[in-house]
């Protein structure tokens, strides 16, 4: 029999979803606006690469200095600041025309958006320990919806001929109140209990890094694949299936959309079958998917390859903060800022790994890269397991 959730933490809870949303309607809408936004600040194809990788660098700032301003105040304080902050920084982007206005925008975004993703993953956490049970994937499942829904408004207004200052305006105006409103819900002490104490007793205390390098390396191979993807998929099929340019813009919706319905579900299998079995599946089954691909004969062969690559995918990132959450119970907030910085370290190898792989091979040669760094996700899965009762690291262990 399932224990019955009071109101107020099933408030926060759907206030965070709608949180994890935007954020994911504003990522998608920045990320597949690329070559609008090169044609309206004249960025060439040399400087790109430059901007780009700025962005995750500073977000990896962003997510440390998260750790330390949680300490002073709150995660839910600093993302009822930072969200809007984000979704004002997308019409920034809009709003300009020469470099170092991009520049300015892109670091903004970069700084701010890193303690978005930290702050939002701890409150998930705070939540989950809350509510006793898995619910990260659902938060995250909330992310994905957020992406499809902000990279169709991005295929709307490229169709309608909309500029940018048009589209991330409009954007801008109707996410910042949304925003704004799911902030006056995100959970506090009364809806996380005890977990509010133990991070104020921890407060003081530093967490070592050794007990979290597997759930780093996890993160980081993670999206280093994930890079691939959003960044080569539809390029795969055009270059080297050669695709028509509609039917290549399904790879990244399939891989897309096998996510959203994979993190849907996906708090029950963990419910059901525990962290482990689920985190060594999903691997498992996002290697076969980068083996489909590079061996697809044809288009549609490799969207399918793409398409089971999310499926496998969808569970694993979710469940490093979860298990970075049950490694330090009483400083979950600093582990899960750490864990995080290397979502943005995946982020920055991933799209030059390949590329360079790519340009020295071909592409499907360039798909085993990340196949082989998904795979050795594998080993590291014993250590998604919840700690046995009296072995849980303590913070101030070196």
């Amino acid at each position: 029999m399932s224990t019955a959730v009071p109101a107020r933490p099933r408030a926060a809870r759907q206030a965070l979803a709608v949180g994890f949303l935007l954020q994911g309607v504003t990522f998608a809408l920045l990320v597949t606006c690329i070559p609008e936004i090169q044609d309206q600040y004249a960025l060439g194809d040399a400087l790109l690469p430059v901007f780009l990788a700025a962005v995750p660098i500073l977000a990896g700032v962003g997510s440390i200095g998260s750790e330390l301003l949680v300490k002073r105040i709150s995660a839910r304080t600093v993302l009822r600041i930072v969200q809007p902050a984000v979704c004002l920084t997308l019409a920034g982007v809009g709003l300009g025309g020469t470099l170092w206005q991009l520049a300015l925008a892109l670091g903004t975004f970069g700084l701010l958006v890193g303690a978005l993703d930290a702050s939002m993953n701890m409150l998930g956490v705070g939540l989950q320990q809350r509510y006793g049970r898995s619910i990260m994937l659902g938060l995250h499942a909330a992310f994905s919806l957020g992406g499809i829904l902000g990279a169709a408004l991005a295929g709307l207004g490229s169709h309608g001929h909309l500029g940018l200052r048009a589209l991330f305006g409009a954007a801008a105006a109707v996410l910042i109140p949304l925003a704004l409103l799911a902030g006056t819900r995100f959970a506090g002490p009364a809806e996380l209990g005890d977990a509010v104490a133990r991070a104020a007793t921890a407060a003081a205390r530093s967490i070592p890094w050794r007990p979290l390098l597997p759930l780093c390396l996890a993160m980081a191979f993670v999206y280093i694949a994930d890079a691939s993807v959003s960044n080569y998929s539809v390029k795969y099929l055009t270059d080297g299936l050669g695709s028509a340019d509609d039917v290549a813009k399904l790879s990244y919706l399939g891989y897309m959309v096998a996510m959203l319905l994979g993190r849907a579900l996906g708090d029950r299998g963990v419910q059901r079958w525990g962290a482990v079995p689920v985190v060594r599946t999903g691997a498992a089954l996002a290697a076969l998917g980068f083996a489909i691909a590079a061996a697809a004969p044809g288009a549609w062969a490799g969207i399918l390859g793409f398409t089971v690559l999310g499926l496998g995918i969808c569970a694993i990132i979710p469940q490093v903060f979860a298990a970075g959450g049950r490694l330090f119970p009483a400083d979950s907030d600093a582990a899960i800022a750490r864990l995080n910085l290397f979502n943005y370290a995946g982020f920055l190898i991933g799209s030059p790994l390949v590329g360079a792989l790519a340009d020295a091979s071909s592409f499907r040669w360039a798909m085993l890269a990340p196949m082989l760094l998904i795979l050795a996700v594998i080993p590291f899965a014993a250590h998604f397991a919840p700690a046995p009762a009296g072995r849980l690291v303590p913070a101030e262990s070196a």
